[in-house]
């Protein structure tokens, strides 16, 4: 069931506040001052950027007016990514220092791809379409005006989005508005189970319990897998046992490798998916799937590879190492799945009530927080787990 109501809480701010979920239309409708408010906004667009390395502004502009073939939305939510955004903020992009070519599908050392400011990140927008460009208008598979639509536009308050990308992004009737926003962080742990290629009954083990691990570790079960969870911080542990793990492994504290062969006879796991993006947890991970056994790296891991020692386990056990990036899905499947069926599908598995997103989302925030959403993500991600900006 969604929250009626969460509350909004910063450790860095002494106060607190409390932030009330949308229906999926506007209840104030009779309230005239709203809706005078809401135009005049509307002519001014607020876009979160990252200035510097740790560096965040919420910067306005004039609303530019809606080309042909595109689709206007004003943002309800935008939710945070905790890894690529990061790299991002902290700097360590690798795109910041040099650029992909997407012809030899290679990065060179030329120049960089981007600089700051960086502007509008983000890639798990929800909110309601206000405009449709005229000869769009009643277009099959399209959101229409007042309807809620889900996409990637980034953390601005409002998306000029090409139609082609809209299609199909109508909000199902009853879902809560903030489900929205979790279509493309879903997309990427659903990605990484099917690059898991999970039997039923197989032993996998999840290295990483941030909101996409969470996730990763409920549709693994819904898979038929019998999930061990692995993180470094108990809380995000708890999260993981009330969403599918039958055992849960503190990183820090617990031998994980040789305690998932102690509970599988000898064996070790039959795969394992790496969501933290850490380089040591991709060695133990490594370490703890059985002879031949799938590891699936699905962080964006950052950097030289320290902490990583291909000689030892990977190499002796002969590990299959695969890897599960959202632009794609594995390429046995492709013929059948694609990332739009992926965003749809974990959408309707919410909407059936099999994955919970509401538990996962911890602070809802005004879009002139961003700065200290980003610190607490930075500095005490422990205390968070989905960071959504509300517009």
């Amino acid at each position: 069931m969604p929250h009626p109501r969460f509350r909004l809480s910063l450790a860095s701010s002494a106060s607190q506040h409390q932030f009330c979920l949308f229906t999926r239309r506007n209840p104030d409708v009779s309230s005239t001052k709203l809706l005078e408010s809401r135009r005049s906004e509307s002519l001014v667009e607020r876009v979160v950027q990252f200035t510097g390395p740790r560096t965040v502004e919420v910067a306005e502009h004039e609303s530019e007016p809606l080309p042909p073939g595109h689709v206007r939305v004003r943002t309800r939510y935008s939710g945070i990514s905790a890894g690529t955004e990061l790299t991002a903020y902290r700097g360590t992009n690798p795109y910041l220092t040099r650029t992909w070519d997407p012809e030899s599908r290679l990065f060179t050392d030329d120049a960089a791809g981007m600089s700051y400011p960086v502007v509008g990140w983000g890639y798990s927008e929800v909110g309601e379409v206000t405009e449709v460009s005229p000869e769009l208008a009643d277009a099959p598979g399209l959101p229409q005006v007042g309807d809620l639509a889900w996409g990637i536009w980034g953390h601005r308050s409002e998306g000029i989005v090409p139609a082609a990308r809209m299609a199909g992004h109508r909000l199902p009737d009853g879902l809560d508005p903030l489900a929205g926003a979790f279509a493309r962080v879903g997309a990427i742990a659903y990605n990484a189970v099917l690059g898991a290629d999970i039997h039923l009954g197989e032993d996998v083990a999840v290295f990483g319990q941030g909101v996409i691990g969470l996730l990763t570790t409920r549709l693994a079960q819904l898979n038929g897998a019998r999930v061990s969870a692995v993180d470094a911080l108990d809380a995000r542990l708890e999260h993981a046992r009330t969403h599918g793990a039958t055992t849960t492994l503190n990183a820090r504290t617990d031998s994980v490798a040789e305690r998932l062969r102690e509970a599988t006879e000898g064996r070790g796991a039959d795969a394992a998916i790496e969501i933290s993006g850490a380089y040591p947890a991709l060695h133990e991970a490594l370490r703890s799937v059985a002879v031949g056994g799938r590891v699936v790296a699905a962080g964006f891991y950052q950097g030289d590879g320290a902490g990583l020692r291909l000689g030892d386990e990977f190499h002796h056990n002969r590990a299959q190492l695969v890897c599960s990036q959202i632009g794609g899905v594995p390429q046995a499947l492709d013929g059948r799945w694609s990332v739009e069926r992926l965003q749809r599908t974990f959408l309707r598995l919410v909407g059936e009530g099999r994955v919970d997103v509401a538990s996962l989302v911890s602070h809802v925030l005004p879009v002139a927080d961003a700065a200290q959403a980003y610190e607490l993500l930075d500095e005490r991600p422990g205390e968070a787990l989905q960071m959504v900006l509300a517009f």
